[in-house]
């Protein structure tokens, strides 16, 4: 499945007004990165997928269609599915945006 080129495109309006923004194509998706490190992804399987503070990860897989995203079988601390039912209005995707950006700008830049 490809990602949803809607979906990428409400995450670029987001992220317009935020510096050192790049894409790139990303575990079946288009990944948005700050400074080198993956914020928010449209993914290939629907919905996001969003790297937030590994401590925060089991409360945030608490929300409605979210949850803990598995690579290779197993559950990733720091990595959330979130699914397209959360993300139906403005409101609704900025919120997980906004989450993904902040943990991203909390990490060294890379290169």
């Amino acid at each position: 499945m490809a990602y949803d080129d809607e979906l990428a495109n409400r995450i670029r309006e987001l992220l317009a007004d935020e510096p050192a923004v790049t894409e790139k194509r990303m575990f079946g998706g288009l990944a948005f990165l700050i400074g080198g490190n993956m914020a928010v992804a449209a993914s290939g399987e629907g919905g996001i997928l969003l790297r937030v503070d590994p401590e925060q990860g089991d409360t945030l897989a608490e929300q409605p269609h979210a949850e803990l995203a598995v690579m290779r079988g197993r559950a990733m601390q720091g990595w959330l599915r979130v699914g397209s039912e959360a993300l139906a209005t403005k409101r609704e995707l900025e919120r997980w945006v906004r989450r993904g950006v902040a943990y991203a700008r909390s990490l060294p830049p890379k290169g």
